[in-house]
């Protein structure tokens, strides 16, 4: 009876933390469905009085819209892409190689996790200038193309890959380029699938590293060309939440498509940890 009881408390708690962290983007769609007089009215109403799809046509009146959204995707792909890539291959080293000053070498990734990101923007801003990479791609993917999070996680799964298997297909004459590619990678999905994730979102929500090193509108992101619906004296907030929404939907997608082995992912480090 006590299990009982407890269970629909905490099924009841967690239905009520879903609504509160829920309702916000319920309110948003429905707003990106509104006229601004609607949504600035005094007595609210969720859903719209007059149903209208203008926002989402008007807000290609603010900057290019379609423009930005393929920068994104192209910039946040391109950083995942090379992120899951280098964390697997760093965790294949650390967790299944021997040499001298492994786990000091692994401390010192770990320690990069302990810095906030925020110290270390204005030497990665002094380098970008020094590299001439101001103002192009360069300066938004290859500071992001290493991840201390990424390796530690990917350590912690190639870890559990059984040496056995790695030794029979070196027996059976298989270089280390097709064992990791063919064999550890595969057996590594769970991880990837989890740093994949969490790297997307990083990277598609990123905003003020975009912000100073890239000035050029054709090449500037998502994140920063949202700050644009911000007029000096008002707020084109009907675009802007149509914009936004349109926003949130590669987030979705990549966290539906990865959903399962993300969750797997989690709990296995969990455990490992």
């Amino acid at each position: 009876m006590r299990k009982r009881v407890s269970s629909i408390v905490l099924n009841m708690v967690l239905l009520v933390l879903g609504v509160v962290t829920v309702y916000p983007f319920l309110w948003m769609l429905a707003s990106s469905f509104k006229k601004n007089s609607e949504i600035v009215a005094l007595h609210q109403t969720f859903l719209p009085k007059l149903f209208t799809i203008s926002n989402y046509i008007s807000m290609n009146s603010h900057f290019n819209f379609m423009r930005f959204f393929a920068n994104s995707i192209f910039i946040t792909l391109a950083i995942t892409v090379i992120v899951i890539y280098t964390s697997t291959l760093c965790g294949f080293v650390l967790s299944k190689y021997r040499f001298k000053g492994r786990d000091a070498l692994f401390g010192l990734v770990l320690a990069t996790m302990m810095i906030p990101w925020c110290v270390t923007i204005i030497p990665r801003y002094s380098m970008i200038k020094a590299f001439g990479w101001m103002n192009s791609y360069a300066a938004l993917i290859v500071p992001a193309s290493f991840s201390g999070f990424g390796i530690f996680m990917m350590k912690q799964h190639i870890a559990s890959v059984p040496d056995e298997i790695l030794e029979a297909a070196r027996i059976d004459g298989a270089n280390e380029f097709y064992i990791f590619h063919k064999i550890v990678i595969p057996m590594a999905k769970n991880g990837i699938s989890s740093i994949a994730i969490f790297q997307f979102l990083w990277a598609w929500e990123d905003f003020l590293w975009p912000y100073l090193v890239i000035d050029d509108s054709k090449k500037q992101l998502l994140s920063v060309g949202l700050k644009m619906f911000n007029g000096q004296y008002s707020t084109d907030y009907g675009a802007l939440f149509a914009a936004t929404t349109i926003s949130i939907i590669p987030v979705l997608a990549v966290y539906l498509f990865f959903q399962k082995q993300f969750i797997a992912g989690i709990a296995a480090s969990a455990v490992k940890g």
